[in-house]
């Protein structure tokens, strides 16, 4: 054995009681699980808890795996293989003219890392990511989602409008092409544009695509606040009639419209299964989410692009009706709720000449100004590249989610920024800590199952996701009784608490706590 960690208690990430084991690790699979085994190397685990490596279905590493050696905000808290592509925007399928325009149209989630976008296809991203940091590999492992926006983007442009049959085949022949180079699924981001330009029948059709390979649809659906329960119901009715599976991104209730119901939410995917349509849901264990802020504006603002927008912008009629769709009667960017600004912090800027309004509700940084209209002059001024915060969760609808038996575990972690959300750092580590120790929601045992074998079986692996022999070593030990996040929204970038040993396919990445030098994570394509 090339490791043996020897005396743990394993949570094996399918709910079965912990059980008190030794498990040998051998070119990057695990070897053996028993009794007294012998290694090269022994880790004594008396007192901790071995998990398969945590999954982490909403992530927004693309770039950053690409850029960024240590990746200690998910490795640090167990984390060791995430879902890119996500909310119908992301790098891959592109073209010469997508690529600028992509890089800068989610410039707030990803920044502007120095990571030249020289694939067009999802299989040369997924390429790249195995040649990774100067040809050795990536810190941890990622899977892939077609993202339906950037599909979009390639056949129609930001046009609202149905696309013509010819333009739909484009995107059908997009995301077959994803599928057949290793993605897992078509995500959408259905309060983007141009994603939100989509129709449902648009939706079905290039589901059934996904489906005739086996995967599913990750929707962020319409929206979260007003209309949240009839949005959460057209993405059932879509999985429904292109017998496709499901899977609700960060499915989550938010604003005081939604406040108490997730007991709906839950009717409807309960009844969904009962119909036989396949559905899960993560989210992530927080109450503010965070975007970009031009994600607020109405979509027909926006069509054509920021370039288009600015220039919209110049006119005053034009300006006067989005401040009034923002301030009365709630855009569809903004989840249907007319936005209080006091509750809208930005957290990060592009232009460092910026920075002084970070940490500041948009409210606070508009001083005189009507909030609103310091808003659009700030997109400009920033390039459309700011971040925020946005604090309009519910504490009684993420407890009551997270307990569903289809729930898993996410992040929706957004690493690039001046002051970025915790939960891109403390979001396992928060499930484990706060929700599992301190409150007792879920068992150990549980939650584990919730963050690795849970996941593993909505994307189908075979070989992740499991403490069982013949499987990849993606490995977290932890303490359950000081695993915790550490990340606040003062100081969100801190190394999660009580994880002391990570492998990611056989090779330890975190070691007494410490980032080692291993770059074992490579690209994991559906099979």
């Amino acid at each position: 054995m090339d490791f043996v960690i020897r005396g743990a208690d394993v949570a094996d990430g399918t709910g079965a009681p912990l059980r008190r084991a030794d498990v040998g690790v051998r070119d990057g699979r695990i070897a053996a699980i028993g009794d007294r085994l012998d290694g090269t190397r022994v880790i004594d685990a008396g007192g901790l808890v071995l998990a398969p490596g945590f999954i982490d279905m909403h992530a927004h590493s693309e770039l950053a795996l690409l850029a960024d050696h240590d990746h200690l905000a998910k490795l640090g808290q167990g984390c060791t293989l995430e879902v890119l592509g996500q909310d119908g925007l992301s790098y891959a399928p592109l073209d010469e003219t997508t690529a600028p325009r992509m890089r800068e149209a989610i410039a707030a989630w990803n920044g502007r890392p120095e990571v030249d976008l020289d694939w067009r296809s999802v299989g040369g991203y997924l390429d790249r990511l195995d040649r990774g940091i100067d040809g050795r590999g990536i810190a941890a492992n990622a899977a892939y989602l077609v993202p339906h926006g950037t599909v979009r983007m390639l056949a129609v442009g930001w046009e609202d409008r149905p696309p013509t049959p010819a333009e739909l085949d484009v995107m059908k022949a997009h995301v077959a092409q994803g599928m057949e180079e290793g993605a897992f699924g078509l995500s959408a981001g259905l309060s983007y544009v141009p994603g939100m330009y989509a129709d449902t029948a648009e939706l079905v059709e290039l589901c059934r695509v996904v489906a005739r390979y086996g995967g599913y649809f990750g929707p962020h659906q319409r929206s979260y606040g007003a209309g949240a329960m009839e949005g959460y119901a057209e993405m059932i009715d879509i999985c429904r009639r292109a017998g496709c599976a499901l899977h609700l991104a960060h499915a989550t209730l938010n604003y005081e419209v939604n406040e108490g119901r997730a007991a709906e939410l839950l009717k409807l995917v309960d009844e969904g299964l009962d119909e036989g349509v396949p559905i899960s849901l993560d989210t992530y264990p927080y109450l503010p989410g965070m975007t970009m802020l031009a994600a607020l504006l109405p979509s027909w603002s926006v069509e054509g692009g920021y370039g288009a927008l600015a220039q919209r912008l110049r006119d005053p009629a034009t300006r006067a009706r989005i401040v009034h769709e923002l301030d009365a009667e709630g855009t569809d960017g903004a989840n249907g709720v007319p936005v209080d600004w006091s509750k809208i912090e930005i957290a990060g800027v592009a232009d460092p000449g910026l920075r002084g309004a970070v940490g500041r509700s948009v409210s606070e940084a508009a001083g005189a100004q009507r909030p609103s209209e310091f808003y659009l002059d700030l997109l400009v001024r920033d390039d459309f590249g700011t971040a925020c915060l946005m604090h309009v969760g519910n504490e009684e609808n993420v407890r009551a989610i997270m307990r569903h038996g289809v729930h898993t575990g996410s992040s929706d972690g957004v690493l690039s920024g001046d002051k970025i959300h915790p939960r891109a750092w403390g979001s396992f580590a928060r499930y484990l800590g706060h929700y599992t120790r301190e409150l007792g929601l879920l068992s150990v045992e549980e939650c584990v199952a919730h963050l690795s074998g849970r996941p593993a079986a909505v994307l189908g692996l075979k070989d992740r996701g499991l403490v069982r022999e013949g499987f990849a070593a993606d490995l977290a030990l932890f303490d359950p009784e000081t695993v915790d996040a550490r990340s606040t929204f003062a100081e969100p970038r801190r190394q999660a608490a009580g994880v002391p040993y990570v492998f990611v396919n056989g090779a330890l990445a975190i070691e007494d706590g410490a980032r080692t030098e291993a770059l074992a994570g490579r690209s994991v394509r559906r099979s």
